[in-house]
């Protein structure tokens, strides 16, 4: 029997475990940083399984470290389970239905994320001790991935420092290996503070905060002819000070996300967005407070190990999908506007379409795709930073699916979506393992690494002195 059939048997005897797990955090959902009720949840289920545990690792209080075995390789699982706000919604519904009005909900999917990581460390663990063969073991449970960065304060912290590999995954619309690499990001919010007057009465008498930050925004709207076209300036008015006309606001407040490919390239676009804000309280005669809010640098992509966790996917192959789940997904897909349905098909060969057509659970495997960066940020890049890092994405949702929305976390709990995870557990699990059987794979991906950093080391970009966040 290959190990990769003996890990596919330990992860399905853990089948209805991972899925009570997956569904209680989704049960939960938790905001940045707030996650106490799911890292609860994820420690006492590493203890069962056991693993030592440490809650509260690089000073924030929702990250976990689950560690077992001793010894080389060090192999870390990254997992997550923070949620979104505003996305709350009924499991299984095919409309929109939420279960609290602006309550959060898992809309990118983390009560998977972080259950399937935590699943694949565990058959690791488990196949180990059936072979009595040595390696570290370690669970990172990661607050905040979707606003704050929890794996870049962890970073920071050096506790990636002796880790020989890390593994994550993504739920998603197709199970791939993501080969791309992603925007680095800064995100800070400005705070104005003015003087308060009658608007009618004396208006000369105050200073409006809120006239500082519509001036800020104009400034950086002018910015944005002048920076790289890859860059990305994301803002929201978060305070406008109050709702009467007929004061001048003496408070207000916004905050902006500054995203690019590198690192260096968000630091000189910041400090631009910063010095406007600055202008703006020249133009008002306000005052300035500034509050980081979270940054993450960008992945560093590892062909090597894309190369061995791809074989893995081809061996384990793709889940068996039944009608009620075609079905489910149909559904959900006709919630989606023509354009989304349209653009589901884009980029993929005439053969895949003519593969999907009458259909929307994607039930084939494509090849490894070319690197790219992705439109988006991850603090996972801060961990590529530390170490070699791989990643895959399995299918968890109908074809189309947009992230961040409530049709992810309808079809959170629904079996497609537990296939999807347990999937991933598999493909992660035998990428780790197919590494501690060639430690030469390992030192490969090493120097790859070392190649693609060309000199350059690690530098966070949370500011000197930042205290991580208590909430």
């Amino acid at each position: 029997m290959s190990f990769q059939e003996k890990i596919s048997i330990l992860v399905e005897s853990k089948r209805e475990a991972s899925i009570e797990l997956s569904n209680a955090i989704w049960a939960v959902p938790e905001l940045h940083f707030q996650e106490k009720k799911s890292v609860q949840f994820m420690k006492e289920a590493l203890e069962r399984e056991g693993f030592a545990t440490e809650v509260g690792v690089a000073g924030l209080e929702t990250a976990l470290m689950g560690t077992f075995g001793s010894g080389k390789p060090v192999i870390a699982f990254l997992g997550e389970y923070d949620a979104l706000p505003g996305l709350s919604q009924k499991g299984g519904a095919t409309s929109y239905e939420p279960l609290e009005e602006g309550g959060s909900g898992h809309g990118c999917g983390h009560n998977l994320l972080g259950t399937g990581a935590f699943t694949a460390a565990v058959a690791v663990k488990d196949y180990l001790e059936q072979h009595n063969q040595s390696a570290t073991i370690r669970f990172y449970g990661c607050p905040a991935e979707e606003n704050g960065s929890g794996k870049a304060y962890m970073s920071k912290a050096g506790l990636f420092d002796d880790v020989d590999i890390a593994i994550s995954w993504h739920p998603g619309t197709f199970s791939t290996v993501m080969t791309c690499s992603s925007l680095a990001n800064y995100a800070a919010t400005f705070k104005f503070t003015g003087k308060s007057a009658h608007a009618a009465a004396a208006p000369h008498l105050g200073r409006s905060a809120l006239d500082a930050v519509e001036l800020m925004n104009v400034g950086v709207n002018y910015l944005r002819e002048h920076i790289i076209p890859e860059a990305r300036v994301h803002y929201a008015i978060t305070n406008s000070g109050g709702t009467s006309p007929n004061v001048v606001q003496p408070y207000a407040e916004v905050t902006y996300l500054v995203r690019a490919p590198k690192k260096q390239q968000v630091q000189e676009i910041y400090q631009r967005v910063e010095n406007i804000a600055k202008g703006a309280t020249l133009m008002t005669g306000t005052s300035l407070e500034i509050e980081f809010e979270g940054a993450a640098s960008n992945l560093i992509p590892n062909k090597t190990l894309y190369d061995a966790m791809y074989k893995q996917l081809l061996e384990i192959g793709m889940p068996t999908y039944t009608i009620e789940d075609e079905q489910h997904a149909q559904a959900i897909f006709k919630t989606f506007s023509p354009d989304i349905q349209a653009s589901a098909l884009i980029g993929l060969s005439k053969e895949d379409r003519m593969l999907l057509k009458d259909q929307v659970i994607a039930q084939h495997i494509p090849g490894i795709l070319p690197e790219f960066i992705l439109g988006g940020s991850t603090d996972v890049g801060d961990v590529s930073w530390n170490v070699p890092t791989v990643q895959c994405t399995t299918v968890c949702m109908a074809l189309g699916t947009p992230l961040h929305t409530w049709q992810v976390v309808s079809q959170g709990i629904m079996p497609i979506a537990h296939k999807g995870m347990l999937q991933a557990a598999k493909i992660m699990a035998c990428t780790a393992i197919e590494c501690i059987h060639n430690p030469a794979l390992i030192e490969e991906a090493k120097k790859e690494w070392e190649e693609r950093l060309d000199g350059e080391t690690y530098a966070s970009l949370i500011p000197q002195g930042t205290k991580p966040p208590k909430r």
